[in-house]
């Protein structure tokens, strides 16, 4: 096992809407958490509203990082390097952490380290709270691993076979599952975000009232979303041109059956397939409690999956990613732009 030095990192992270800073120690323990959520402020838009963040993002900033610093009982000059959420993201969100993340970075005399907001979800499994009961932490996963991402803009494999690299196996070639969440929500007339609306819906609704498809892919270890969702747009407006009541949790139980149960035959084939010891998921839909008891209820491969708290947009993840960075040498310029598209590679 690979012995890294010691380090504390300050993270910084505003890819989309939420506003969060964080300080990890060694990689793995977090001294502190901070995320101002904008939630409510886009529901009323039914999604994310670019402009609308990138101010609420300058609001919260400063005071996020303040809280994250008190929080830790630590100044600046107590942390070893800045790390900040490049990309991928909505640029004008991504461009209020990077450049609070270069005038810290500059003001203090720390290192700058751009970190790929995926490559963070990926991390967010490393990430241990301190507990009072527990003098060491819980074991770190396991090389080979398989990392599963699953949010809003993304759904791929990647394969570790140690940190920091990835060999992407398949992805999306259409809606991502998180994206298809959203959108189905949208169609049965449930609340934004869609992923905690079908999920509430789903739990008095029978997941086999609907036999939705299950898009067959070129290659093995892609996905393809899109089909269901037209699925269950054709099924709503056939009731609809009936004058017939949607079934709306029978169809939301059904379809969140339908995507779990993909997302996980596709996994555990390529687990076995790559010769994974472990599996990793990751992003937003990874809280999707049906999602979780899939993965956890099969007892072929060990799964690894964050804290509620970790599963969705925050800096304790950027913090873990930009420490491995960090004490592998990388460092990033001060003249660093964002990167909105940029893969994880």
């Amino acid at each position: 096992m690979t012995n890294f030095s010691a380090a504390r990192i300050l993270a910084i992270e505003s890819s989309c809407d939420e506003t969060a800073a964080a300080i990890i120690e060694n990689g793995r323990l977090l001294l502190s958490s901070v995320v101002a959520s904008q939630m409510d402020i886009h529901a009323r838009y039914g999604g994310v509203f670019p402009e609308v963040a990138s101010r609420q993002h300058v609001l919260s900033i400063t005071p996020v990082v303040r809280q994250a610093l008190s929080q830790a009982h630590l100044s600046l000059a107590d942390v070893d390097a800045i790390a900040v959420t490049r990309g991928p993201g909505l640029a004008g969100s991504l461009v209020v952490g990077l450049n609070a993340a270069k005038g810290l970075a500059l003001g203090a005399g720390k290192p700058l380290v751009g970190v790929n907001h995926l490559e963070g979800h990926i991390y967010s499994s490393w990430v241990c709270e301190p507990s009072a009961q527990e003098q060491e932490l819980p074991p770190a996963p396991q090389f080979p691993l398989l990392a599963l991402l699953v949010s809003g803009g993304h759904t791929e494999l990647n394969l570790m076979t140690d940190h920091l690299t990835y060999r992407r196996l398949g992805a999306t070639l259409d809606d991502a599952a998180g994206e298809a969440f959203d959108k189905t929500a949208r169609l049965l007339g449930l609340p934004y975000p869609g992923g905690p609306s079908i999920q509430k819906a789903a739990e008095n609704g029978n997941p086999k009232a609907f036999r939705f498809p299950r898009a067959r892919t070129e290659q093995p270890w892609d996905f393809s979303f899109s089909g269901i969702k037209t699925a269950v747009l054709r099924e709503v407006r056939q009731r609809q041109a009936d004058a017939v009541t949607v079934p709306v949790e029978d169809m939301a139980a059904s379809f969140q059956a339908t995507v779990v149960d993909t997302l996980l035959v596709k996994t555990l084939a390529a687990a076995r397939e790559f010769g994974a010891h472990e599996i990793l998921i990751a992003g937003g839909v990874s809280a999707n409690k049906a999602l979780r008891e899939a993965f956890l209820n099969q007892t072929e491969f060990k799964v690894n999956i964050p804290k509620f708290a970790y599963c969705t947009d925050n800096a304790a993840m950027i913090a873990s990613a930009g420490y491995y960075r960090f004490v592998t040498g990388f460092r990033s310029e001060m003249d660093i732009d964002v990167q909105p598209n940029w893969p994880l590679s």
